[in-house]
C-alpha cells in the first residue's frame, strides 16, 4: 500500500504539471530541482522524495503539498 501511495505522488505531480502546460524541464527549472530528480519522482524511481523537494515542486505548481496526497 505504501508503494502505491508514493507512486501516486509522481502521478499527481505529472497530472498537475500537464494541467499547467509545463514540460518536465520547465517545471524542474521553475521549482529549482534537478530535471532528473523530477523525472524519477514522476515515474516512481524515487519513491520517497524529501519534503523539501516536494515543497519546491508544490510551490512551483502553486498548490499545497496536501494536494499531492488527495
Amino acid at each position: 500500500m505504501e508503494n502505491k501511495q508514493k507512486n501516486n505522488l509522481g502521478k499527481k505531480i505529472k497530472e498537475l504539471r500537464l494541467k499547467h502546460h509545463l514540460s518536465q524541464d520547465e517545471l524542474a527549472r521553475k521549482a529549482d530541482v534537478p530535471y532528473t530528480t523530477l523525472t524519477k519522482i514522476e515515474i516512481g524511481v524515487i519513491k520517497n522524495p524529501s519534503v523539501y523537494v516536494v515543497a519546491k515542486i508544490a510551490k512551483a505548481l502553486n498548490v499545497k503539498i496536501d494536494d499531492f496526497l488527495s
